[in-house]
């Protein structure tokens, strides 16, 4: 008969404080974040709540203020000034997304061959992307100066194209295309750099592959280049998209909306609201407006361009 003892029960031993858990607000991480979040919520929070809640108002800049309640937006919508500013808007960002990645995938794909002057050629290329867009305006006034005999003009009659000479900025037809003109020359070196990043990216070993198969340039570029660079092409059409739909600089210094309307932005009414006619409760519904379209033209575009990544 054997007799079996009953085993010793472990003693508990105390689970070590797990890390991170509930540390209170008053801990030293939120010491050291404390001051920018109220940097923050004075210099951008602040301000924007005080917006959202202007637009709902008759203020004018001065003195008291009252609610109207959707005055301004109904006002907005049926303002035939607006409503022009916010289609010279639209065709501005499409042309602006469309030709500045355009141009700067071109120039990414020439300035990333072997050649000995390419880190020269990006200097140059991207040079035009730290000046202000006020001084960009003010050189190419110059550029676009309407006597026959200098800036674009003049070079145009060397060339023996005089029949191409145009009145740019003065031209209500052109006046738009103009600036958007500028405003490409002065980013398109920016989209290269962020284009240039994913083709140094890409794999030389699927190229090599694709060459040994008997793929030429083109379908290289178009089967093994071209689905790589998604990420690049989300960012790019991203910033051509917010930068396009809230132009003010370039316009306002180079036309002011002129002629007439034919280069008014929502961005440029908007100034013009608050600080020529003294309607800010009207320039912030306007801003309202304008920063829920951005919002949701981006919202949708990163959706569509994130599946289009997924699925290359």
């Amino acid at each position: 008969m054997t007799v079996t003892t009953p085993r010793r029960a472990r003693p508990a031993t105390a689970r070590p404080p797990a890390r991170g858990r509930r540390r209170g607000f008053l801990t030293p991480p939120w010491w050291f974040v404390a001051p920018a979040l109220l940097v923050y919520a004075f210099v951008v929070l602040y301000p924007s709540i005080s917006g959202v809640l202007y637009a709902f108002t008759n203020w004018s800049g001065i003195g008291a203020k009252s609610f109207n309640g959707l005055e301004n937006f109904k006002t907005l919508f049926h303002d035939e000034r607006a409503v022009g500013a916010l289609k010279n808007t639209l065709l501005l960002t499409v042309a602006i997304v469309v030709v500045q990645n355009g141009i700067g995938l071109l120039l990414a794909l020439g300035v990333h061959a072997r050649i000995k002057s390419r880190t020269a050629l990006r200097v140059i290329f991207f040079a035009p992307a730290v000046v202000s867009p006020v001084m960009v305006a003010f050189l190419w006034k110059y550029v676009y100066n309407p006597d026959p005999h200098a800036g674009l003009n003049g070079l145009l009659g060397a060339f023996g194209l005089g029949g191409l000479k145009q009145d740019w900025l003065g031209d209500p037809s052109l006046a738009l295309w103009s600036v958007a003109g500028m405003v490409v020359w002065q980013y398109a070196g920016y989209s290269m750099v962020i284009f240039l990043a994913g083709l140094e990216g890409v794999p030389a070993d699927l190229h090599e592959a694709a060459m040994i198969d008997g793929a030429g340039r083109f379908q290289r570029f178009r089967y093994v280049t071209w689905p790589l660079l998604a990420p690049a092409l989300t960012i790019n059409v991203m910033l051509s998209t917010i930068g396009g739909l809230k132009l003010f600089d370039q316009v306002y210094a180079a036309t002011g909306g002129g002629p007439g309307y034919s280069s008014e932005t929502l961005s440029t009414v908007l100034y013009k609201q608050a600080f020529v006619y003294g309607k800010f409760g009207y320039s912030t519904a306007i801003a309202l407006v304008l920063a829920l379209f951005v919002a949701a033209v981006s919202m949708v575009q990163i959706a569509y361009l994130r599946g289009r990544e997924v699925q290359a």
